[in-house]
């Protein structure tokens, strides 16, 4: 098997493993460093503020939008692009998020849904929300106002 066939089986599983543990809950709710809440994303993909308001979603087809819906970017596999159509990033079967030229922006560990940047100081908790999301909420700031 190739390099690039086993990179895209552990992608696959690492995407399963995620819908199947978002699934398991209408909603999943993201926290801060001190655990605050601080928004919920559904297992449909509506992303919702502290308030409760929509703020945005992410669709089956992997396109990311505002409330608007305006589009804000995409996910394709466990790559992620800006609206424009540009990688920006992408998410290594570790967990670890990297932006477009390949430098850590931080880590989300699989099993716990911890967050942290790349000092590996603690940013956010997202238990059962799938590594792409977390990725685009927390490094890439597309709910970001």
């Amino acid at each position: 098997m190739t390099m690039k066939k086993f990179r895209l089986y552990m992608m696959v599983a690492v995407l399963a493993l995620a819908g199947i543990m978002a699934s398991g809950a209408s909603a999943q709710v993201l926290r801060d460093a001190n655990f605050t809440s601080i928004g919920r994303i559904n297992g449909n993909g509506v992303v919702r503020d502290q308030a409760g308001r929509s703020v945005g979603t992410f669709e089956a087809d992997g396109s990311v939008r505002d409330n608007s819906g305006k589009a804000l970017g995409s996910i394709k596999q466990l790559d992620i692009y800006s609206a424009d159509g540009q990688r920006i990033g992408y998410i290594n079967t570790d967990g670890t998020v990297r932006d477009g030229q390949s430098n850590v922006l931080g880590y989300i560990n699989i099993n716990d849904g911890k967050v942290t940047d790349d000092k590996k100081q603690t940013i956010g908790f997202a238990r059962g929300v799938r590594v792409d999301w977390i990725a685009c909420y927390y490094f890439f700031h597309f709910f970001d106002k």
